[in-house]
């Protein structure tokens, strides 16, 4: 299996039409590399901007070259990027706390499918990581 080094641009969580969810990474050259293993999908969150070492497989489907995720493992960032890396871990935590009131009132009693529960957190785990990575960058008052 092919591995290499690349830094994570975007993660997305997408319904296919047979109603099932394909998680893709997107690194900074744009490169998309896809998997429906929720195992690896759980790793997935907290990743963006990150440096990872990624493990793939490619597989030819008529005109199209599928790159399929295999494994993903966060590498040492410098000492410099700290910051952001706390910004997403406040960030998350914040999420997680934050669940019972993004959710609909029936996923305190339902189990909630990982790919829904990514989709609810995820916008409100970036929003209180930038509120904290501009407040670092313009402290100062309001």
């Amino acid at each position: 299996m092919p591995e290499t080094e690349v830094r994570v641009r975007e993660l997305k969580a997408l319904r296919t039409q047979g109603g099932s969810t394909r998680f893709v990474l997107v690194d900074d050259q744009g490169g998309e590399y896809t998997t429906f293993r929720e195992e690896i999908a759980a790793g997935l969150p907290g990743l963006e901007g990150k440096r990872v070492r990624i493990e793939y497989h490619e597989q030819q489907r008529g005109n199209y070259m599928n790159v399929y995720l295999d494994g993903v493992e966060p590498l040492d960032e410098p000492a410099r990027d700290g910051e952001q890396s706390d910004a997403d871990e406040v960030g998350w935590k914040t999420a997680i706390d934050a669940a019972p009131y993004l959710l609909s009132d029936k996923a305190v009693e339902e189990e909630v499918p990982p790919e829904e529960l990514f989709e609810k957190l995820q916008p409100f785990k970036e929003l209180v990581a930038e509120d904290i990575e501009g407040d670092d960058e313009g402290s100062g008052g309001g």
